[in-house]
């Protein structure tokens, strides 16, 4: 990818970054040359990512979104963390160089990452696969191979068990992301006291411990320009933590549509619906073939990461009501919460 290529746009006015101190910080911290200039990456719904070059060098900026952030999310002391170790055994993740907490540079925490080179799909395949099974099928099965590696990343070896604490993990987990969605309500969100309560009645145990991405899919991956079947990059990794590798099991079912599926699903998962991708019943076959784990009780993580799902976007839909941002594409979000919040309880209330 160059800086011509889709991806990268200019920055959009309400989330321009003050350069006159952004450049001089990082040409001393990084000791670059050349001329600096400033892009930004279109995609992504929630954390802004920015292009940063000198002369040939370069880098990828990355910041939390603009507006109140829920504690604990938009973590970039967490990426930086990961990622400053993760690279040497887990090669797909980009090596960060530098964390910077003092918030008169840019106004909040970032850090600068190494730049992937790689093509992103997001909502469906492009046209010239549509059809092709053979594609969907190896493209199905490189997201799944991809994940088991990173939960058999030797964790101790890699000195992340400090990320996080896998004992009561997963209640951890449903605790945190309930009260999200408590405090991401608006006047037409709908209730979720019975889903909630369906879920805590129903606590798996956790198999193992693993690096968690926390946000597994396929629009935080580059692809292979020459083969998009084969992902050359995981991005996005602030929100990793070590626990229970199921919740990304989970969280990769909740974002894989199958034909057939409600609209709901397909309007926010991955183009698994498309013709050869595998489906949710073989994704978990191969996952367990290729870890060993148990995973008698992934239905459970699928209904709970639904549910988490809607919460994400609930969260950016608050801050698009509240007009901390104006990007159009969040409009429809708060209703679309309250569907994937209906099929979670479906789901739930007739296994």
């Amino acid at each position: 990818m160059s800086v011509d290529d889709p991806e990268v746009i200019d920055v959009r006015p309400e989330e321009r970054l003050d350069a006159s101190r952004l450049e001089p910080f990082l040409r001393e911290r990084l000791g670059v040359t050349g001329e600096f200039t400033l892009r930004q990456f279109g995609g992504g719904h929630a954390n802004l990512t920015y292009l940063v070059r000198f002369g040939d060098d370069e880098f990828v900026l990355r910041r939390p979104p603009l507006g109140p952030v829920p504690e604990r999310a938009h973590d970039m002391r967490r990426e930086h963390a990961v990622l400053s170790k993760l690279y040497t055994a887990f090669p797909l993740a980009p090596r960060s160089y530098l964390l910077c907490t003092y918030h008169e540079i840019i106004g909040a925490d970032f850090v600068i990452e190494e730049r992937k080179h790689g093509v992103a799909i997001r909502r469906d395949l492009p046209a010239r696969f549509h059809g092709d099974a053979e594609f969907a099928q190896r493209l199905g099965h490189a997201i799944v191979d991809t994940l088991a590696d990173l939960h058999r990343v030797d964790v101790p070896g890699t000195g992340l068990t400090e990320l996080g604490h896998p004992d009561g993990y997963v209640t951890r987990q449903l605790d945190g992301w309930a009260k999200r969605w408590n405090a991401a309500r608006t006047n037409e969100t709908i209730d979720a006291s019975a889903l909630l309560e369906w879920l805590r009645g129903r606590l798996p145990p956790s198999p193992v411990a693993a690096l968690v991405h926390n946000d597994y899919k396929l629009d935080n991956m580059l692809l292979d320009p020459h083969d998009p079947a084969k992902i050359v990059a995981l991005l996005d990794w602030d929100m990793c933590t070590y626990g229970d590798p199921l919740m990304d099991v989970g969280y990769v079912l909740a974002l894989w549509p199958e034909a057939g599926d409600p609209e709901a699903f397909r309007a926010w998962g991955m183009p698994s619906w498309r013709e050869g991708f595998p489906t949710r019943r073989e994704v978990v076959a191969r996952y367990a073939q290729a870890t060993g784990f148990d995973v008698s009780h992934v239905p459970w993580y699928h209904i709970f990461n639904i549910f988490r799902f809607a919460v994400i976007l609930q969260q950016i839909y608050k801050r698009y009501e509240a007009g901390q941002t104006h990007d159009e594409r969040f409009a429809p979000f708060g209703t679309q919460a309250n569907g994937l919040v209906t099929i979670a309880t479906m789901l739930a209330l007739s296994s």
